[in-house]
């Protein structure tokens, strides 16, 4: 073969990788937390049905109390054991926020690989996707988690997805109630001999990622019981069925689920829709790490996550904000090809942030998502180090000769020289 078509041939297989969904992608930049853990990925996909739950979109205003069975559709992400001559390399195809097209995904996982329970009992780590979503919108961080020792469980919250999306006060009412429904299914699977995930999950130790309306959901269950005004808020569910979910609810804060040890908001809404007031929030008494855009015009910052973060008191919490970005910062898979190679580019803006890359976002958030549910539910205390920082990223100082940090380095621990350009990280401690 000639030198010209060696050459013609390596283009052509690198153009061909590159039209690839992927979404384990660590940017050479990726802060150190980033990477992918020691343990092989297993992947499977369950069903699950929330027997006797109010059916919000058929309960008329003024009406009978309708009820149904509410069925879940669940991505499990866990620790494996790979037999000889199995590979890893899964492909997910999903719905994307056009509902016309289907994606195809690339991942290190395999499909219904054996668990590995010589490590277990693991924590259990959920995500819960935004209004729409689904299931694989966080799956960046789904595989990631497992990969380092979590059986991570991401929810197709019905009525919420991009091919079923509903009317607004079905997710309103129902996000708490998925993100403890599935901690119990959990609990239940890994309680029973013989089953698939036997013995390989530690409910006991449970931390949520929420995006958005996932985030609006994880607040509820941290603590933060709804303002009683919003109630009967003409986009709240008929008859003052979120009550059930609001601080003036008496039997609320029974209802919370104390195995949710640790909690990660990604860009939370309801804040600057009215649904906490500051008495509301100091029930959050659950670590929370939130992460969020200043520039978000969806969830809001200043009157949104930042809001949030401020007024829940009673929690010890992080912020990390990324200039300049917005609604998208962090949580969203890369744009899939489907789209962005489709003459209709619908729904392209779902994925995107006009100033920051999804990779490296991804890659950042995973770095600290792994740094603060390794402390919370593992007791890594050497992940604080990651964590305890110079709060603006711009103002830390790199100063490292011969391989040796010199007296005035303070730079952000797993950082690269110049990359926490464009982050804030603040800590609060509970009375702050």
């Amino acid at each position: 073969m000639s030198r010209c078509l060696v050459l013609c041939a390596l283009m052509f297989s690198s153009a061909v990788f590159a039209q690839v969904n992927r979404i384990d992608v660590v940017r050479p930049d990726a802060p150190e937390l980033a990477a992918f853990g020691d343990y092989a990925i297993g992947v499977r996909t369950l069903e699950g049905v929330a027997p006797e739950r109010v059916d919000i979109l058929n309960t008329p205003r003024d009406g009978e109390t309708a009820y149904y069975e509410r069925r879940l559709t669940l991505e499990v992400w866990y620790p494996a054991a790979l037999a000889e001559g199995e590979t890893p390399g899964e492909q997910y195809q999903t719905i994307t926020r056009n509902p016309e097209l289907t994606a195809t995904l690339h991942g290190r996982a395999l499909r219904d690989a054996e668990p590995l329970r010589a490590d277990g009992p693991y924590p259990l780590v959920l995500i819960s996707h935004g209004y729409p979503g689904n299931r694989f919108l966080l799956s960046h961080l789904g595989e990631n988690l497992a990969s380092k020792g979590y059986v991570v469980v991401s929810i197709d919250h019905a009525e919420s997805t991009y091919d079923d999306q509903q009317a607004f006060p079905s997710t309103l009412y129902n996000r708490p109630l998925d993100q403890r429904y599935v901690i119990q299914l959990m609990s239940f699977l890994s309680a029973r001999p013989g089953r698939v995930f036997s013995g390989l999950i530690d409910a006991e130790r449970t931390g949520i990622v929420g995006y958005s309306m996932g985030g609006y959901g994880l607040v509820n269950n941290l603590g933060g019981g709804y303002s009683d005004d919003i109630v009967e808020n003409f986009m709240a569910p008929p008859n003052r069925l979120l009550h059930e979910h609001a601080s003036g609810n008496p039997e609320y804060r029974d209802n919370l689920d104390a195995r949710i040890r640790a909690g990660v908001a990604v860009a939370p809404w309801g804040m600057n829709a009215g649904f906490w007031r500051a008495q509301d929030l100091a029930g959050v008494n659950v670590p929370t790490f939130y992460l969020a855009g200043d520039k978000d015009t969806v969830a809001g910052y200043e009157n949104g996550t930042r809001a949030i973060y401020e007024q829940a008191v009673n929690s010890d919490r992080y912020l990390l904000t990324f200039k300049n970005a917005g609604h998208n910062a962090g949580a969203p898979i890369p744009l899939p090809l489907e789209i962005q190679n489709n003459a209709d580019q619908t729904g392209a803006s779902h994925y995107l942030d006009p100033v920051w890359d999804n990779v490296r976002m991804n890659n950042i958030m995973n770095h600290f998502v792994t740094a603060f549910l390794d402390y919370h539910l593992k007791g890594m205390e050497e992940r604080l180090e990651y964590l305890d920082l110079v709060p603006d990223g711009a103002d830390a100082v790199y100063a490292v000769r011969n391989g040796e940090a010199q007296e005035d380095h303070n730079y952000w621990q797993g950082f690269q020289q110049g990359t926490a350009v464009g982050l804030k990280l603040e800590h609060l401690t509970p009375g702050q």
